[in-house]
């Protein structure tokens, strides 16, 4: 297995929580595991999402792994298509397919996290539609659970099976302390009914998580960790 890609239907669904989440776990489990952030944007003096992510891990990367998990980086904090016309440094589909298979060889399995949703701008050019397209990773959707979700989340996996990429599932992730809504449970049913995609599970609202340095996985509730374990196994038995 080569691994999956992480898409949200939208941005801020939940994809960094979700990515940095099944990594922690699976790393638990004892498999090699790297997650991939190929466009970023907001940077500063860090990578936000992939630190976020190797933070939960605890994984330790030298420079050069570090830009191959994350090869296009830009300071905007905006579309990458934008960004990348802002600071006048070309953003190109085969910059991000050429890290890719670079990093492959490091691990393997790679968790590679999209930027926005499937149609998010690359360039003028590419969406990040493009990029899974170019990749053929299996996907996972990580979507909202509350009103809405439907149909964002129908939209991403119509738009997904048109290029005739398989889908593994769509998990909901609680990315507010918001009580759970009441359409949620109804949500999971109606999607996985019109989609014929399967419902992998939730991740709860975990205060310890809404954080730009989570602590170890070792140190999240326990039920979070059983929870993050039961859904890597459907991945990996």
């Amino acid at each position: 297995m080569n691994g999956w890609f992480i898409t949200g239907t939208d941005t801020d669904a939940g994809k960094t929580a979700l990515t940095a989440c099944l990594l922690a776990a699976l790393h638990h489990r004892g498999h090699a595991t790297l997650p991939m952030k190929p466009a970023q944007t907001g940077c500063q003096q860090t990578i936000p999402d992939l630190d976020y992510a190797l933070h939960l891990s605890g994984i330790h990367a030298d420079p050069n792994l570090r830009n191959l998990m994350a090869p296009a980086r830009y300071q905007p904090a905006c579309s990458p298509h934008l960004a990348a016309e802002i600071e006048q440094r070309p953003l190109t589909l085969e910059q991000l397919t050429h890290a890719y298979q670079t990093l492959r060889p490091h691990a393997p399995t790679l968790l590679v996290e999209g930027a926005g949703g499937v149609l998010v701008p690359l360039n003028r050019q590419h969406t990040m539609l493009d990029l899974m397209h170019a990749l053929q990773l299996p996907i996972l959707i990580a979507a909202r659970p509350g009103l809405g979700t439907i149909n964002h989340t129908l939209l991403t996996i119509n738009a997904l099976q048109q290029r005739h990429l398989t889908i593994t599932g769509f998990v909901f992730v609680h990315t507010t302390p918001d009580a759970t809504d009441f359409t949620e449970s109804d949500n999971a049913q109606t999607i996985a009914h019109f989609s014929n995609i399967p419902f992998l599970g939730t991740l709860p609202y975990t205060p310890q998580l809404d954080t730009p340095t989570p602590p170890p996985f070792s140190t999240l509730p326990h039920s979070l960790q059983e929870t993050l374990i039961t859904l890597t196994q459907k991945l990996i038995p």
